[in-house]
């Protein structure tokens, strides 16, 4: 079975090779069933590079031209040159990849946070966010579509693809999480309901945030999927906690 994906169709269309990897497809056992990305939560690191090998052949690249950073849920953004060896790259912390070096992927690695793939129509240039609900308070879609346009440098017309994320009824949270969400949030973003604890639509806060951005409606896409619900298809950190695997949400730069 080849990895399973979703695929935003805004970026197919705009010439993107692009892949919001799903658990299923690959060779990783126990909670990491199957297509698990991350050697840290405890699995194989043999299986994890095999799983890394299977997204490459799904994206068009090596395994070792696909680049991911250690996600810290700040607002940290870093410039990939094109020459630097993914196990470094691995090394250092940051919540948003971008470059227009030929011939690799910007990727994020998620369990329930909102993987975001934007791209640049006229230079070819791209970038992954990692947008966790603490690095969204902190800044880092402003800071990963920052850093996109000046890697793309001119006139950029971008467009970005939401992947699978914890969805509404799935993300409660405290008072005090509601009231900063609530705050970073250009929209409404909070549902209260009488005896439940507060619930937050990521999906709105970020959609709002691309458009303040000034990324027109249609050039915002969702794949869809909710990772705690669906468990078939997702991992879940809320769900499952630390015994489970991550996904891999990856785009590869386009000649301009």
């Amino acid at each position: 079975m080849p990895a399973e994906f979703l695929e935003s169709a805004l970026l197919r269309e705009s010439g993107f090779r692009h892949a919001f990897f799903t658990r299923r497809g690959g060779v990783s056992e126990g909670p990491y069933a199957t297509l698990n990305f991350s050697r840290a939560v405890g699995d194989d690191p043999g299986r994890v590079a095999e799983n890394l090998a299977l997204a490459g052949e799904t994206l068009g690249l090596p395994p070792d031209r696909i680049y991911f950073l250690s996600q810290v849920h700040g607002n940290g953004s870093v410039r990939l040159n094109g020459d630097e060896r993914a196990e470094s790259t691995l090394e250092r912390e940051g919540d948003a990849l971008v470059s227009r070096a030929p011939g690799l992927a910007c990727g994020v690695r998620t369990a329930d946070c909102v993987p975001i793939l934007v791209a640049d129509r006229r230079s070819g240039a791209v970038a992954a966010i990692h947008a966790g609900w603490r690095g969204i308070v902190r800044g880092v879609v402003e800071a990963g579509v920052g850093a996109l346009r000046e890697t793309a440098g001119g006139d950029p017309e971008l467009v970005a693809a939401l992947g699978p994320h914890i969805r509404l009824w799935s993300f409660e949270v405290d008072e005090d999480v509601a009231d900063e969400l609530a705050a970073a949030s250009p929209v409404p973003c909070v549902v209260r309901r009488s005896g439940m604890k507060p619930h937050v639509r990521l999906d709105n806060i970020v959609r709002a945030k691309l458009a303040a951005l000034g990324l027109a409606q249609e050039n915002i896409d969702d794949v869809g999927g909710c990772t705690v619900t669906e468990g078939e298809r997702f991992f879940s950190f809320r769900r499952d906690g630390k015994a489970g695997g991550r996904h891999l949400a990856a785009i590869v730069t386009r000649p301009s």
